[in-house]
């Protein structure tokens, strides 16, 4: 049996994991990549890159070519340190050898005695718990040593090999178009290592949601979503210990080990390039209620160094900080879908109507983007009555509305008519009539009339109208739509949200700004936009903004069901009303509250 030298490096990989007692999730923080990455990788979904391979040998404290000598050697070369295996051989366990001796992933049940081992084809030599299998990594290493003579690594690109329906990407692309398999909603085994013949050809992310979410990312299964197995996603997490410290542990209580949990810590994960040497040196505690305190200390690090490079001088550290919003937001957001249960689609296929027609031109949605006065309020001003106007300002409009259901993978058209809540897209319809003086229309000022091409957002917002039976529900003609989810940028957003609060609390005008840069920049850039080449996704634009303007409406709705006047709604943050607001509204610079922006009198000098 003769093996290539990258699926030589998978099996080395595969045999220096269990050695040490990692799992793909423990492996991808490590290397700074996504669990669904390394498992693509281990697969043969993916290449290895010859960066990756400086980052693994870094990682196992090995040398390059140490590492691409085969399992064998990779596994002697180890340090004690880094060696799990030769670590536990000295501690009084308390667990049946063959338990607790490192093993390969096991063969299905059912598997004739002495049929192929999973990782090298040569015959099992042990049945344990009723699985064929290699006891040791040694036997299977040392016969796939023996075949395979090591041969040059192939130089892949990083995010080089990819589909034929997606369009060239940036680096990490992150979902494989929808094949047979994956359409059926094959799920990852949950198990470190699948040989390549038995691994699904959807990608997957099989680790438990992060522990600062509120609630579990919820998604539809479609072409381009796989959901993580159930055991997966229901592993408790567990406290990795150095071994020199458990170590110390058992022989001083003299406690039995427990084998199924992994004794080796992993390795710092890799700084983001984009904010390379802007980490802090100490660590930081986890922010209750946010996505990751590490993400939110990145943020106000990155200030107090662009502040210390600029001697102090405001200004200038703020055109600096502004400048890097784009690369620092999206360094930030791959930070904060390690972890995550699904796999987004960076660069999808671009259907026609999300295109530009011109370069300065627009595509075929309409988000709904309200300019509305209150005519009859106006018409009284006019006629000489004085009307005394509180013009409201929403906080962080955009980044409120990061929290909308976003579609995961490439949209793809959907006849059925109807509105999907699990998935997300843009929808085709035929709105109904708004008959409503006293309040905007949910459309906006559009006054062209039959059907129209509007963002998932749009469509919710108008299906609630008609739950609240202010209008007759849309007619859905055509959708294009992939697998949603409400969680997308939530640990984004929680961490943004949070530095923002700091900031704001502390009276540090310069991070308020950066930060407002990175969250609006984020949005504006995602499209077609030349500004940013990590991701093209201009219906995730299109939803978000859509999302916002819907949020307003929802404020001016609520301020007419309390009795107040809406005298003018615009842009994605302005609600003029009048009468007592702030009993209906909490007052405040919180995303959950508004500002009070001027007071003025209609009919008078405004």
């Amino acid at each position: 049996m003769s093996l290539g030298t990258e699926e030589l490096l998978r099996l080395t990989v595969s045999a220096l994991m269990s050695r040490v007692g990692e799992r793909q999730g423990d492996l991808a923080v490590a290397l700074g990549q996504a669990q669904a990455q390394v498992s693509r990788k281990q697969s043969g979904k993916q290449h290895w890159t010859l960066d990756d391979v400086d980052r693994l040998a870094a990682h196992y404290g090995l040398g390059v070519l140490d590492l691409l000598a085969g399992p064998t050697h990779a596994v002697t070369a180890l340090s004690a340190d880094r060696d799990g295996g030769a670590a536990q051989a000295s501690l009084p366990l308390a667990v049946p050898p063959a338990a607790s001796t490192r093993r390969h992933a096991p063969m299905p049940r059912g598997e004739a005695l002495g049929g192929p081992c999973v990782l090298c084809g040569e015959p099992a030599t042990e049945a344990v718990e009723g699985m064929w299998q290699h006891l040791t990594s040694e036997e299977c290493a040392e016969a796939l040593d023996a075949a395979a003579p090591l041969a040059p690594l192939a130089d892949h690109a990083e995010g080089e090999h990819r589909e034929e329906e997606f369009t060239p990407a940036g680096p990490g692309e992150s979902v494989l178009p929808g094949s047979e398999e994956s359409q059926q909603g094959l799920v990852e085994s949950d198990v470190d290592f699948v040989a390549p013949a038995a691994t699904p050809t959807a990608p997957v992310e099989s680790a438990a949601p992060y522990p600062g979410d509120a609630q579990p990312e919820s998604a539809a299964v479609g072409p381009d979503v796989v959901v993580a197995s159930a055991a997966s996603v229901a592993r408790e997490p567990v406290q990795q210990v150095p071994a020199p410290e458990l170590a110390s542990a058992v022989a001083a209580t003299g406690a039995a080990v427990d084998q199924s949990a992994p004794t080796a810590a992993p390795a710092a994960p890799a700084p983001a390039p984009e904010l390379e040497g802007r980490q802090p040196t100490a660590s930081v505690a986890r922010v209750p209620g946010y996505a990751s305190g590490s993400l939110v200390d990145q943020i106000h690090a990155r200030v107090r160094d662009v502040l210390n490079e600029h001697q102090g001088d405001v200004e200038a550290a703020q055109a600096a900080l502004i400048k890097r919003a784009i690369p620092d937001v999206m360094a930030l957001f791959e930070r904060s879908r390690v972890g995550g249960r699904y796999a987004h689609s960076k660069f999808p296929p671009t259907e026609d109507i999300l295109r530009k027609k011109s370069q300065k031109g627009a595509d075929d949605i309409w988000e709904g983007r309200p300019k509305w006065r209150n005519k009859t309020a106006f018409d009284a001003a006019k006629k000489g009555d004085q009307i005394e106007v509180t013009a409201l300002d929403m906080n962080a409009a955009y980044l409120s509305a990061f929290k909308c259901w976003l579609p995961v993978g490439k949209l793809v058209e959907d006849t059925t008519d109807v509105h999907e809540p699990r998935k997300s897209g843009v929808y085709q319809i035929t709105p109904a009539k708004w008959t409503h003086a006293h309040l905007p229309n949910p459309l906006g000022n559009r006054q062209e009339p039959g059907p129209l091409w509007v963002p998932d957002s749009l469509v919710r917002l108008l299906l609630d109208c008609a739950r609240w039976g202010l209008c007759e529900a849309p007619v859905i003609h055509r959708a294009l739509l992939s697998g949603g989810t409400e969680s997308l940028l939530e640990k984004l957003r929680r961490a943004l949200a949070q530095a923002r609060k700091t900031a704001v609390a502390d009276g540090d005008e310069v991070a308020v700004e950066y930060v407002k840069s990175m969250y609006s920049k984020f949005v504006s850039t995602i499209g077609e936009s030349s500004a940013n080449t990590d991701i093209r996704r201009p219906d995730w634009m299109h939803i978000i903004r859509a999302k916002a303007f819907t949020n307003l409406w929802r404020k001016a709705y609520k301020a007419h069901a309390a009795g107040l006047t809406v005298v003018e709604i615009s842009g994605t943050d302005e609600l003029h009303v009048v009468g007592d607001w702030r009993p209906v509204f909490a007052e405040g610079r919180d995303l959950n509250q508004v500002k009070e922006k001027k007071l003025y009198t209609l009919g008078g000098k405004r």
